[in-house]
């Protein structure tokens, strides 16, 4: 199977923040977009952040780079983040809007109050801060391009207030291209399926698995693979190819699309 290779100079000295790049796919964009020249702001609330800034700086350099500890669930952090993206490299070119996963996969009777509660924070907010942050700099600026990472779990069992929130994302994207309209700013998304990726350092949730839990987990396994055209999860570097191509001149006349990367799945 042949993957994705970054394409030298396609992001040359543009300004890139990526949420959500501590680990699994923001992980990967960073990595491929400072391979392909940008400029990086990465954002994470967990201290590993620090070691994605080291390891891209070992390569690049260490002005091409810098790492943010924030939670990016309030509105507050988001505009840390646009305002030390823009003091140090100058303009917010691309947002990646990476920050979002299911914490719980369970039938929705299951969850309580507090959990589908968590759910929307995680899965929602961090994308509608990040894109009510980010406008002040890119209407300024006169251009830029925001990518959401949505899911095709917006058609998936057992992680019904995740699929919600994806669907708030996929809304917003239609919405907020649309009333960008002429200003020279786009917004899309990319709605991944199953990503095969290295086991995660800091878990989602911290709930002990029951074997009721690892049940439901199996049927969400289950399904991702009988939606895929191709039978299996995709690597990370193809869903952070589709990232890179939204954020990218390439697709310049794409604007409000919410672009599946399921292997077929359409979610």
């Amino acid at each position: 199977m042949a993957l994705h290779s970054p394409r030298a100079g396609r992001f040359e000295g543009r300004s890139f923040i990526v949420t959500g790049a501590a680990q699994g796919v923001g992980k990967q964009v960073a990595l491929d977009a400072a391979a392909e020249g940008a400029h990086l702001t990465i954002v994470d609330r967990s201290a590993i952040i620090q070691e994605v800034a080291q390891e891209i700086a070992s390569v690049h350099g260490a002005g091409r780079v810098v790492a943010l500890e924030e939670d990016l669930e309030t509105f507050a952090g988001n505009e840390r983040v646009m305002a030390r993206a823009k003091e140090r490299f100058g303009a917010i070119d691309v947002l990646v809007t990476n920050i979002g996963g299911a914490i719980w996969m369970r039938p929705f009777q299951e969850f309580d109050e507090g959990q589908i509660v968590a759910e929307i924070n995680r899965s929602l907010f961090p994308t509608l801060w990040g894109c009510r942050a980010v406008l002040p700099y890119m209407q300024a600026q006169g251009r830029g391009a925001i990518v959401n990472v949505s899911s095709i779990a917006t058609k998936g069992i057992n992680r019904i207030p995740y699929s919600a929130a994806k669907g708030g994302v996929n809304a917003l994207t239609a919405s907020l291209a649309f009333e960008l309209a002429g200003t020279n700013i786009r917004v899309n998304a990319v709605a991944p399926g199953g990503v095969t990726a290295p086991p995660r350092r800091i878990p989602r949730g911290t709930d002990a698995q029951t074997e009721a839990d690892k049940q439901w987990m199996q049927e969400v396994v289950d399904q991702t693979l009988r939606a895929s055209h191709l039978g299996r999860y995709g690597e990370l570097k193809e869903i952070a190819a589709a990232i890179l191509f939204l954020a990218s001149d390439d697709a310049s006349y794409i604007n409000g699309t919410v672009l599946p990367a399921g292997g077929g799945d359409q979610g």
